[in-house]
């Protein structure tokens, strides 16, 4: 109640001023509607799409990935030039360019930022032990040793996660961060950071075009309803959030269909699905976890509860990456998974009985929860027995390595454009015993699944490039496919909605929406 009154002033408060002088209105604060909680900015840890949606505002990167793959120099003066081995990397970097503290952007910055990343980043895929180390051979120059041949380079260099930050601010607090203190080089400055309100200011002193705006105010809303309202009622500009009801997702694909509002909406490459925990009973069972698989309806939770407007998806690959539509998961049949189970003992008077855990924060995850229960009690009643469990997503994050949660539903949206995004922190393992992974990103999506084939695989593909990597790549989709450590959902785009008097909301390929290209319009 007390968040909500205080975002009510703070919005209150933003129309008096922003309002007051309408006759030049091109360039006016923006408010946008999120939702959930950023825990971090710090690029080393920042695992959320509202968070990384943040940096991307804030800082840049050494390179960006365009809508056909190809890399586009940001902060990078030309492209990557690679030794004969590929075991090098020369990087050349713009001059000129200031921290939001004024120190100047050079290749110690690149070395500082990239060495802490390796130090404390929990994103452990996006780098893993693909780097050695980093030279700075002069101001503007930087080599990029690695361990071995690597074809996954691109997302390296196009990661949010590896936005670099002042080294001189962040001297002190290199094995730690100041969430209010952002100091990057990004379009934006950090002017108020909070749970529930985040506030960036124009860069003035920003190196490359300035925004179409004055600045961004961020506001958290805390349910599906209150985003709903806040952009209906005309208090907010834009509605940035996947966390609202389908109904209301529906509702608002029929309002942009009638031109009252705008939508925008990124390519199709957010997934979701149900982690199982694979170390424990009961999902320790292969039999168990096909059963449960090929228990799921997936067109039919698609139509009750997004109006299908999310398509079904048994792969953990969106096909814009695989370049074919090719599903590898178990599909729907009850019959084959009430045989299953009863060879493992369950139904007739014993029941299969499990938590199933969904983001309370999430309206689609309960939905997809509720829908799978009611399913299984018309198919499938004599034999399981799901006990629906709600939590708030940062609380499920971070306790997904502790396994706590039998079978959970989650979603990922790649931190670049490539299938590894996606195979990496959700199949490979760093430390393997069997088939039970102790450490790797594997236990951080709290499957605790591993395979050396898949590792074996990883590392193939790290020397193959085109046609040949990708079906390493498929290969290891192929493997995980068979002992199910996850069940594939549905594929999602990233939207957006935007009051007439702004522009369309524009996503780039990984799911990011453009801050910078917010602007009040005349129509």
């Amino acid at each position: 109640m007390k968040n909500n009154l205080l975002i009510a002033l703070f919005l209150f408060l933003i129309s008096l001023s922003q309002y007051s002088c309408v006759s030049s209105n091109k360039y006016k604060r923006i408010i946008v509607a999120s939702s959930g909680k950023i825990e971090s900015l710090d690029p080393a840890r920042a695992s959320t799409l509202k968070s990384l949606q943040l940096l991307s505002a804030l800082g840049d990167t050494l390179y960006e990935l365009n809508s056909e793959g190809e890399l586009i120099p940001v902060l990078a003066s030309g492209m990557p030039i690679f030794s004969k081995d590929k075991l090098q990397i020369l990087i050349n970097l713009k001059r000129n360019i200031l921290f939001h503290d004024e120190t100047s952007f050079n290749s110690n910055a690149i070395k500082f930022s990239f060495d802490r990343f390796k130090k404390i980043g929990t994103m452990n895929y996006i780098l893993g032990n693909k780097i050695k180390s980093i030279e700075t051979p002069s101001e503007f120059k930087v080599i990029i040793n690695l361990n071995k041949p690597s074809s996954s380079v691109n997302g390296l260099l196009t990661s949010v996660n590896l936005t670099p930050i002042s080294p001189t601010f962040y001297k002190s607090y290199s094995d730690r961060f100041l969430n209010d203190k952002f100091v990057g080089t990004g379009k934006y400055i950090l002017k108020r950071f909070s749970n529930e309100i985040q506030i960036i200011d124009t860069n003035l002193n920003y190196w490359g075009d300035k925004p179409d705006n004055e600045g961004i105010s961020i506001i958290g809303y805390s349910n599906s309803s209150s985003l709903f309202g806040a952009l209906k009622s005309r208090q907010v500009d834009v509605l940035l959030s996947n966390s609202i009801d389908d109904i209301q997702r529906n509702e608002l694909k029929s309002l942009s269909t009638n031109k009252e509002i705008k939508e925008g909406k990124s390519p199709a490459t957010e997934i979701s699905f149900i982690s199982l925990r694979t170390n424990t009973y009961p999902f320790d069972n292969f039999n168990v976890r096909l059963a449960i698989a090929k228990s799921l309806n997936r067109e039919f939770i698609s139509d009750k509860v997004s109006y299908g407007l999310r398509q079904p998806s048994r792969s953990i690959v969106p096909p814009i990456y695989k370049k074919n539509k090719q599903e590898l998961w178990p599909e729907y049949n009850p019959l084959e998974a009430k045989d299953l189970l009863q060879k493992e003992g369950y139904c007739d008077g014993t029941f299969l009985d499990f938590p199933l855990t969904y983001r309370s924060n999430v309206p689609a995850d309960k939905l997809i929860a509720l829908t799978w229960q009611e399913q299984i009690k018309s198919v499938l009643n004599e034999c399981i027995n799901i006990q629906l469990n709600g939590v708030e997503s940062t609380t499920i994050y971070k306790n997904l390595n502790l396994g706590i949660y039998p079978a959970v539903i989650l979603d990922w949206t790649g931190a670049y454009s490539d299938p590894e995004a996606y195979l990496a922190p959700l199949l490979s393992c760093s430390e393997l015993e069997g088939e039970n992974c102790i450490k790797g990103e594997s236990v951080y999506s709290g499957s605790f699944w591993g395979s050396k084939r898949v590792e074996s695989l990883f590392l193939e593909s790290e020397n193959l490039n085109g046609k040949e990597r990708l079906a390493k790549l498929i290969e290891i989709e192929t493997i995980a496919s068979k002992s199910i450590p996850y069940i594939p959902i549905w594929l999602s785009s990233q939207k957006a909605w935007s009051q007439n008097q702004i522009s369309k909301p524009i996503f780039n390929g990984a799911g990011i929406i453009s801050m910078s290209d917010l602007k009040f319009i005349n129509e």
